[in-house]
């Protein structure tokens, strides 16, 4: 086996065809691995200078690769290409050879990271990086990170059939409701997908309206990125995006992501509209990418990272996300303290957020005394 560090952002370009059959080799590979989202991603959000892939080979034939960048935390930190905007991040192993390619793998990160350390975040659980951390030769740790929820791949009936007796009528009701809408679904071409992306975007922007929608999300690097990555993805059949249409009209979208195992919803707009309609947007959704999961036999239909109540609503499995650590051995106090620091953020973060919740809480329940007050003669 041979490793090299990639740095020249045209030779990843090159690396398309190579990149492709290792991802499909690679079964525990989510879409946020695929050359199409990562060097979308990095024409959108790179910086020059900064890139560090490294690969192996054997034989000549792509075996392994960590799709990394520099940055600074401000100490100098390896991280994956993909950034907050993608709900996993990970390496490629070929599986006819995990455990040599990770070793190996392993030994070309340490040797790139130099001074650096490797902050690996939102690592599925199963992912090909835990190989890498196993075959790592230094200090390492591992820490929680995000929560996604998953759901089994199955038909639509039956996720309902998971519901409590209520919520299971509610929402064969919005079934009902959507059957007799006629609403139409058309899944959109390769060629079409520019300019259906773009008002996909624009509904996006619409329905979080007055209601703090993702920043990011209304950013033309993000539109250019989403644009470029989903028409690439929808040819090599690894993203489907479709359109909702009622009346002759587009009223909503949504993109679906897949890998060999999973499919996940990733992003969609939805015009106000259908609310005023009495459409369930979220239902609308389910349905169909739950369809969709069935029809290409994956297992599971993931609604990727957030505990949203929406999602909480269809009774998903919780999956917490890893965030891997690693340092060579000159390293291990700066690994020490900044693993210190990310738990000390992530309890804050997790106290505001009980907080923020608390502060709600006690909001409701004096609106519901001064409401019931103001009934009183």
């Amino acid at each position: 086996m041979t490793t090299t560090v990639c740095r020249d952002p045209a030779a990843f370009a090159a690396l398309a065809v190579d990149w492709r059959a290792l991802h499909g080799r690679c079964r525990a590979a989510t879409p946020f691995q695929s050359h199409s989202w990562l060097h979308s991603w990095w024409l959108s959000y790179g910086t020059p200078g900064r890139l560090r892939i490294v690969l192996v080979r054997r034989g000549g034939r792509l075996v392994a690769a960590a799709p990394l960048m520099l940055t600074y935390r401000p100490l100098p930190v390896l991280v994956p290409l993909g950034g907050s905007i993608s709900d996993f991040s990970d390496v490629l192993l070929d599986d006819s050879c995990p455990g040599p390619a990770a070793a190996e793998l392993a030994a070309g990160v340490h040797r790139a990271a130099r001074g650096a350390l490797v902050d690996l975040r939102e690592v599925r659980p199963g992912a090909a990086a835990e190989h890498l951390y196993a075959a790592w030769p230094g200090p390492r740790r591992r820490l929680a990170d995000s929560v996604t929820l998953e759901l089994p791949g199955m038909p639509m009936d039956d996720l309902v059939g998971r519901l409590a007796g209520p919520r299971a009528r509610r929402a064969r009701a919005k079934l009902r409701r959507l059957d007799a809408l006629g609403i139409e679904e058309r899944t959109v071409p390769a060629g079409d997908v520019p300019s259906s992306v773009r008002n996909m975007l624009r509904l996006h922007g619409l329905q979080w309206q007055g209601r703090g929608v993702t920043p990011e999300h209304l950013r033309p690097r993000f539109a250019a990125h989403l644009a470029r990555a989903t028409r690439e993805m929808v040819g090599s059949g690894d993203a489907v995006l479709t359109e909702y249409r009622l009346d002759g009209r587009v009223m909503a979208a949504d993109i679906l992501l897949m890998s060999a195992d999973l499919a996940g919803g990733y992003l969609y707009g939805a015009d106000p509209e259908l609310r005023v309609r009495k459409v369930d947007i979220t239902t609308m959704l389910m349905r169909h990418d739950a369809r969709h999961v069935v029809d290409t036999g994956r297992g599971a239909l993931s609604l990727l990272r957030g505990t949203e109540p929406y999602k909480l609503h269809w009774r998903p499995v919780p999956v917490t996300n890893q965030r891997l650590l690693l340092a060579r051995r000159a390293q291990a106090p700066a690994l020490g303290l900044y693993a210190a620091r990310i738990t000390c953020r992530t309890w804050a973060a997790g106290l505001a957020r009980g907080r923020m919740t608390s502060l709600r809480g006690l909001r409701t329940r004096l609106g519901a005394v001064r409401a019931s007050g103001a009934g009183r003669p």
